[in-house]
């Protein structure tokens, strides 16, 4: 290791902090130079004797994060401010009321929202998650919170290859799950891109790198491309006395390869691998004509594709982004996205929430990205919310397209592509929704789950003896409509549990039991409920039969010992291939051997990359790191993920699937059970393929050993002329 040279750390330090002061060189007063300096201070001093897992001064971290701040989201002085402080308070002496006496009330405030919370929440939360929705309670405050909390995670996302590969692995998958989302929520799509690509780097590093190359080696044929395509109209728009620029710039890898795996397509088939961008200077008051403008220029070059038409200049997104988007055939057969907007549209579009506030004194108009905000907060303020719950209804409404609705009275209403008649009826307000007895749409009457469509007129019709039903949760999907459906069900539960408790106390007086609060703690754990709520719902309901109730009482008198004994020895004896299977995986640093079994969702086979997760009722299921459940549990549930690796060369049966496309030719299907059957000697489990128009796609489920022998057999069958494409897949049969 080599020595640290002290004053290159101390000058590199000062070269940093210039770099950010000239940021916002020509917005800064003497005063707010004074202010940062002091912070700067202060941060320096508190991080001194810190290092990052670089080996660099921790110091470089609050720098960078001001500097994504202030740079890439534009924020002003207070942020810059606690940016500096940020993690001064978590991770030193600091204290809040140190910060409120030497900055001030406000600054005092944010920092406290962007201190980590340390508390020891239920085991039965995940911890993420509630970390997550106190950071969101920051909105009823301050959003500057959330935005300087972006700016933490991407710095920390750029400096990720420094960390285990377990910790990158649970902060890449947190990022694309909660993170990204709530960035593209907020209008920040620069800082969405990025972190969706690094998570997807830290995620499926071999997928990200193989895409990134495909994107460099074909970055000058795509250069050359785009001055071609734009030649024509960049004259056109110097003829109009217009002042523009045009860009052109790839698509993001991460959006690549979300079309690569929904389309089941190769890189090379990705008509759209980059789009223009026409930024026009222009008036407010012209703006939305300069657009079409514009638009009317682009089109009389080349042909449009009339579905490929997004218009979110006359309806802007719910997070203010505006933008005219098109889609046109271009030279050689090739479809090329345009996207035009002025300038004070792009900078909403990549700086967000802090460019709204910029302009919104322009055009007073309520902007919806404001009642986004407030059905957060409403969602937020609702104390019985579980922090799974909250992050489930906040990730739906996300990253939702939009739909416009209107009343009978003419208003119009935005909606999440795929909302119901139900979610429209709580848009216009929670009674409304919970005594909603049925809809008319375009006065026809439809029922509750009726998906709309954009332009439909809705009528809402109610009755005061309508109450909200558990099977609503089923189909709405707004955040507001499942909380308020929630909450009202919650407080018909309540009324049948205090009922339930009763029953419960009766039933228990019969057999010579006493219902004490450690009795009531007992049965929450032996009939596997959250809570006394549950539990009683349960007895209210009569879900929990009188034959039950006896098995409790007996598990009481004998004690929990008896109980687990007798019911591991009463389980079948296990076949030699299952007691194999249990040999093959060990767990965590210490190679222990546990019980587990395999998850169901992704099949895992003999050299996946896998992990454990402990589950509440099932004991260790083994998953594959990439399984589409992967994201979510690592997010959610980071502390009962175990580490696991494969041990034992035994040659195990594993099922796993792949779905096969080609060319219906006679004889393709005979040339593909061949090859698997009689040369590689791997028995089918089960095959479901269909044909229509000449194309044949299917998936075939089979026992093989491990994930070598299945690329082996995947390679032999690409060689078969009429197949098009193999891929692994999660659908079995």
């Amino acid at each position: 290791m080599q020595p640290i040279d002290y004053e290159k750390e101390k000058k590199e330090i000062l070269n940093r902090y210039r770099s950010l002061l000239r940021v916002n060189a020509d917005r800064l007063s003497k005063s707010d130079k004074k202010i940062i300096r002091k912070a700067f201070n202060v941060a320096v001093e508190a991080h001194k004797d810190m290092r990052r897992k670089s080996g660099e001064p921790y110091i470089y971290h609050p720098i960078a994060v001001a500097h994504i701040s202030a740079k890439e989201i534009g924020l002003g002085t207070t942020s810059i401010i606690c940016s500096l402080l940020h993690d001064v308070v978590e991770d030193t002496d600091y204290t809040l009321q140190d910060i409120k006496k030497n900055f001030g009330k406000k600054y005092a405030l944010i920092i406290d929202g962007l201190t980590k919370i340390q508390d020891v929440f239920d085991k039965n939360v995940s911890m993420q998650a509630e970390n997550f929705r106190k950071m969101l309670l920051t909105l009823s405050d301050d959003v500057r919170v959330i935005l300087i909390k972006l700016a933490d995670r991407l710095h920390n996302m750029r400096t990720l290859e420094n960390m285990t590969k377990s910790k990158q692995l649970k902060i890449a998958s947190e990022t694309l799950y909660l993170y990204a989302p709530l960035a593209h929520r907020l209008g920040l799509y620069s800082i969405k891109t990025e972190l969706e690509d690094l998570g997807l780097k830290f995620t499926k590093p071999e997928v990200y790198k193989a895409i990134a190359e495909e994107l460099k080696a074909t970055k000058e044929e795509r250069k050359k491309y785009i001055l071609k395509f734009s030649k024509p109209i960049r004259t056109k728009l110097k003829e109009n006395n217009l002042d523009f620029s045009i860009t052109g710039r790839p698509k993001s890898i991460f959006s690549i390869r979300n079309k690569m795996v929904k389309n089941s397509i190769n890189f090379e088939d990705i008509f759209d691998k980059f789009a223009i961008r026409i930024i026009v200077d222009s008036k407010l008051e012209l703006e939305k004509s300069n657009c079409w403008k514009i638009y009317s220029i682009v089109t009389d070059f080349y042909k449009p594709n009339p579905d490929r038409l997004r218009d979110w200049i006359s309806t802007p997104k719910a997070n203010g982004y505006e933008s005219l988007h098109t889609t046109v055939m271009g030279e050689d057969g090739k479809w090329v996205e345009v996207q035009i907007r002025t300038k004070r549209m792009d900078e909403i579009a990549e700086k967000g929430y802090a460019a709204h506030w910029k302009y919104k004194q322009q055009n007073d108009k309520e902007n919806s990205l404001d009642s986004w905000i407030e059905k957060i907060r409403e969602l937020l303020n609702n104390p019985e919310n579980n922090a799974i719950d909250f992050i489930d209804d906040f990730k739906l409404n996300l990253y939702s397209g939009e739909i416009y609705i209107f009343t009978p009275g003419g208003d119009l209403k935005t909606l999440p592509k795929g909302s119901t008649a139900l979610d429209f009826a709580f848009e216009i307000h929670t009674d409304i929704g919970l005594k909603c007895m049925g809809v008319k749409v375009n006065g026809k009457l439809v029922s509750l789950s009726y998906k709309l469509q954009s332009g439909d007129q809705v009528e809402v019709i109610t009755s005061d003896k309508q109450r909200p039903r558990e099977d609503w949760l089923r189909f709405v999907v707004t955040s507001r409509a499942r909380s308020k459906i929630k909450s009202a069900l919650r407080e018909d539960k309540k009324v049948i549990a205090v009922i339930g408790k009763e029953i419960a106390e009766r039933k228990l007086k019969h057999l010579k039991l006493k219902l004490t609060n450690q009795i009531e703690t007992e049965l929450i754990k032996y009939f596997n409920t959250r809570t006394s709520i549950d539990l009683y719902f349960r007895f209210g309901t009569s879900a929990i039969s009188n034959s039950e109730i006896k098995e409790f009482v007996q598990f009481q008198k004998r004690g929990w010992y008896q109980t687990i004994k007798n019911k591991f020895y009463s389980q079948s004896t296990t076949s030699s291939k299952e007691k194999d299977l249990k040999k093959i995986i060990v767990f965590d640093d210490n190679d222990e051997v546990l019980d587990y079994k395999m998850a169901a969702c992704c099949n895992p086979i003999a050299g996946d990359q896998i992990f454990g997760f402990l589950t509440v009722n099932d004991g260790i299921k083994i998953h594959r790191s990439d399984c589409p459940n992967a994201i979510q549990l690592r997010s959610n549930f980071a502390y009962r993920l175990i580490d696991a690796k494969w041990i034992s060369k035994n040659e195990i049966d594993f099922i796993a699937a792949i779905n096969i496309k080609g060319i219906d030719n006679v004889g393709v299907m005979n040339k593909v059970t061949q090859i698997i059957s009689n040369q590689m000697h791997v028995n089918i489990k089960s095959i479901n393929i269909t044909s229509n128009d000449g194309i044949f796609e299917g998936v075939i489920t089979l026992k093989v050993h491990n994930v070598t022998f299945l690329k082996a057999l995947t390679n032999k069958l690409k060689k078969i002329e009429a197949i098009t494409s193999i891929t692994r897949t999660y659908k079995h049969h």
